[in-house]
């Protein structure tokens, strides 16, 4: 059992649809509690009555320590992906209930089953956030973090990062410093909130994101119950759409000259080159034993790709050199309250290319480079500055040396950048700029980003020859031009959903959407020639399929605009006889336009234009397919 318990100065919840069959009764009313702990709780596979027990108790003398004595039960499934069946995990609830009103607790708990529109005001004092977790064999509560020190080694790294001091600032268009206190955030209300989530550092997760129902109900991804947390699957549609992101950034990769490689996903935790780079990178690791050795899984592809030019004979004449993989899995062991839908995940997919430069002078050239080739990559996924705000991070000694470099980001950019500004330098790099996209919860998640690294090539021992026939160190850059690649997914799905807030209709991109056109016969006997209109648009490597279900017309179109295809044609004897298509367009909010076949088939085609292509993932005849969600 996993609980986020936090002492509020209200709760206001409201009942909005019921997600599950057997969902309680209840109606769709604001319920509003006051200063009350609430317990967001995911029941798990194998908790039991004694574990629920135990949690009421814990929270009970905890109620005692604040001298509160009113608590709410609030079932919250996005804690865990490990979850136990509905059925089990209401029984449990109700047990809780029971056990906390013989306690002479005030108890109230939100309706199990409904997916619920929130708001929480937590009080502010140190005692009012806590995540804890129970388990069967222990029934007993461990605070989250606090696990044994074999269970979970932690580099240096990410404990400095908890204690660095740092000095924020707002990084304007002309390269100038605002202290962020001074900064009129007017007109610059998504830098704001992003300046207020880096500062806080408040990652844990109390309300689910809209991408999470999203990436379920369209059949993109889901959680994993018989996996880590944070390891997720991927229907058909998702895969389609994740493998095409991979191709896409690949090929932009290879045009801007990195080599691709593949590298091991395991490495010797006691390598010494490997375990100093350890404890400077600020990340937790995934640990195995294989026999003598202990290994831990790849967080990024530096570790292969480092050692690969290790072994490489290098030149200067060469140089930069970009080596670039696409690391099919990167695994971090991200804390468990943080770890939610495509956002945060423990394993995931990430482009790292990395460039060997010869001075600071090229890799200042190499940066912008890779700036406008980040931005670009971004664009065409579908992610434009305005989704965005970009983070600089540096020391005050790198800014005074080479602030034309930031500079000229900062004006390339043309709108205000959130600079964090150290005294002195702990991590591997003097420079690291990272992009964020700000989702419908006012967080942030880092997509692309690179830095330069100016203590790795020494550590692994990377060496070139230049001009004088003698060994040197090169700068290197970290780059990945997108972030990970669920990240993408997530960006847009999150997108998606604001646009819906605004009144649009929400969809994905036209070269990432699983169906691109939909048809629809109008009765059963159209059915063989909307076969022959199907084949000529794929001949056209334009993904298609037909809905030829016996259901109404009516049903059969909504459910074309729940699944966000962007082009649903119906066809019958009028069509057929005038070779004129009525085409719902999509991005039109939905207006119907009259055009003939090739001329639909241009449209998409110059839509497209040189993105990647995959066939439909699925059978073209929705009668043939089976239900993944839902």
């Amino acid at each position: 059992m996993r609980i986020l318990q936090l002492h509020s100065n209200f709760i206001a919840f409201t009942p909005v649809a019921k997600e599950i069959a057997i969902a309680e009764e209840a109606e769709k009313k604001e319920n509003r509690i006051e200063d009350a702990v609430v317990l967001f709780i995911a029941v798990e596979q194998g908790d039991d009555v004694a574990i629920a027990q135990k949690a009421i108790d814990d929270a009970h003398a905890f109620l005692q320590k604040l001298k509160v004595n009113r608590i709410l039960l609030y079932p919250y499934a996005h804690l865990s992906s490990n979850l136990a069946k509905p059925a089990e995990a209401l029984k449990l609830m109700k047990t809780m209930e029971t056990h906390a009103k013989q306690a002479g607790i005030e108890t109230y708990r939100a309706p199990f089953g409904w997916n619920k529109q929130f708001t929480l005001s937590i009080k502010g004092h140190p005692l009012a956030e806590q995540a804890r977790s129970y388990t069967a064999t222990e029934a007993e509560v461990k605070a989250e973090g606090e696990a044994k020190k074999e269970e979970e080694p932690v580099s240096a790294a990410l404990k400095a990062e908890d204690k660095l001091q740092s000095f924020w600032h707002v990084l304007m268009p002309d390269g100038s410093l605002v202290p962020i206190e001074e900064f009129k955030f007017k007109g610059h209300e998504n830098l704001q909130k992003f300046s207020q989530y880096e500062i806080k550092k408040a990652r844990a997760v109390t309300a689910m994101p809209p991408h999470v129902p999203l990436m379920k109900r369209l059949e993109i991804a889901d959680y994993e119950a018989g996996s880590d947390p944070g390891n997720l699957r991927w229907y058909p549609k998702g895969r389609m759409i994740k493998s095409l992101l991979e191709q896409y950034v690949s090929a932009r990769v290879g045009a801007y000259g990195g080599m691709e490689v593949e590298t091991p996903i395991m490495y010797d935790f006691h390598h010494p080159s490997l375990a100093s780079y350890l404890n400077r990178f600020p990340a937790r690791q995934y640990v195995l034993k294989s026999e003598d050795k202990e290994l831990f899984l790849r967080f990024a592809a530096c570790f292969g790709q480092f050692l690969m030019a290790h072994d490489a004979q290098i030149s200067y004449k060469q140089l930069p050199i970009k080596l670039f993989e696409l690391t099919r899995y990167s695994f971090r062991r991200e804390k468990s309250g943080e770890v939610v839908g495509l956002k945060r995940l423990r394993a995931f997919t990430m482009p790292d290319c990395h460039a060997f430069c010869a001075d600071m002078e090229q890799a200042k050239k190499e940066f912008m480079i890779r700036f406008d080739l980040c931005i670009d990559v971004l664009a065409n996924i579908g992610l434009v500055k305005d989704d965005y705000e970009i983070a600089m991070r540096f020391t005050k000694d790198f800014y005074e040396e080479h602030r034309d470099l930031i500079a000229a980001i900062a004006r390339k950019f043309g709108k205000p950048m959130l600079a964090e500004v150290w005294n002195e330098r702990f991590f591997y790099f003097s420079l690291k700029w990272d992009l964020n996209f700000i989702d419908n919860q006012d967080k942030a998640a880092a997509l692309s980003t690179d830095q330069i690294d100016v203590e790795n090539a020494k550590r692994y021992g990377i060496t070139f020859v230049d001009e004088k026939g003698e060994k040197q160190y090169p700068l290197i850059l970290h780059c990945s031009p997108s972030g990970a690649i669920e990240r993408c997914v997530y960006a847009l799905l999150e997108k998606a959903y604001r646009e819906q807030q605004s009144g649009k209709l929400p969809m994905l991109p036209l070269w990432l959407s699983p169906v691109q056109v939909r048809l629809i016969p109008i009765s059963e006997g159209y059915t063989e020639k909307v076969e022959e209109i199907a084949k000529e648009i794929e001949a056209h490597n334009i993904r298609v399929d037909i809905d030829e279900r016996a259901f109404t017309l009516q049903k059969r179109i909504r459910e074309a605009e729940t699944e966000w295809v962007p082009y649903v044609i119906v066809v019958g004897q009028r069509e057929i006889d005038s070779g004129i298509l009525a085409i719902r367009d999509r991005a039109a909010h939905g207006k119907v336009q009259n055009m003939q076949l090739n001329e639909l088939v241009a449209k998409i085609q110059s839509e497209l234009k040189d993105k990647p292509f995959k066939p439909l993932p699925l059978p073209r005849n929705l009668s043939k397919r089976p239900q993944f969600y839902g």
